[in-house]
């Protein structure tokens, strides 16, 4: 279920407009930027490459697929020219540590933030490909035409890569639950 506007739907809408798409779509940039393996502390800065881009290209968005669809592609871009110039970065380390106060509900968050770790870890194992058609799928819930059109394959060839990812997960996962499992 796509949660866009109507502006943001297709071709038969208005174009929409640069603040409608950065408040509709920012959640959108940001979790697919994090699941194409843009580490954590460099989202922002990726999701602002993105929406620099929007803000350049929007008015010659065609509406031939969804916003959403065509966002995913400048993401995909951004996240790959992100990732190729990352070598050269260095950390910058410090001398002080900055005081953090935990919320009351501290294993919950600890637990969540495991899981989360735990995914992230599972989907770098995937390539590319498979990858991407498995965030758009199972947790962006894009239609399988619209990934096809996203990624740029034929819609049987991104019926094949969701499953190959669901399959490999599904490896992964077993894998995970026997290690936990060994004394």
């Amino acid at each position: 279920m796509s949660t866009e506007p109507a502006a943001l739907a297709g071709a038969e809408s208005p174009a929409p407009s640069f603040e409608e798409v950065f408040r509709t779509c920012a959640p959108f940039v940001w979790r697919a930027s994090r699941r194409l393996g843009v580490r954590e502390r460099d989202v922002e800065d990726v999701c602002q490459e993105v929406f620099v881009a929007v803000h350049r290209k929007l008015d010659s968005f065609e509406g031939r697929s969804s916003v959403r669809t065509w966002l995913y592609g400048i993401c995909v871009h951004a996240a790959s020219n992100h990732r190729r110039r990352s070598h050269v970065r260095r950390e910058v380390v410090s001398d002080t540590l900055s005081e953090q106060i935990a919320a009351a509900d501290q294993h919950e968050g600890l637990e969540r933030q495991q899981a989360l770790a735990q995914l992230a870890e599972m989907l770098n194992e995937l390539d590319h490909d498979r990858r991407a058609v498995f965030v758009l799928y199972e947790i962006e819930q894009l239609s399988m035409s619209e990934i096809a059109s996203a990624v740029g394959c034929p819609l049987q060839t991104a019926y094949s890569r969701l499953h190959a990812a669901r399959k490999q997960l599904e490896a992964t996962v077993k894998r995970l639950q026997a290690r936990r499992e060994m004394p």
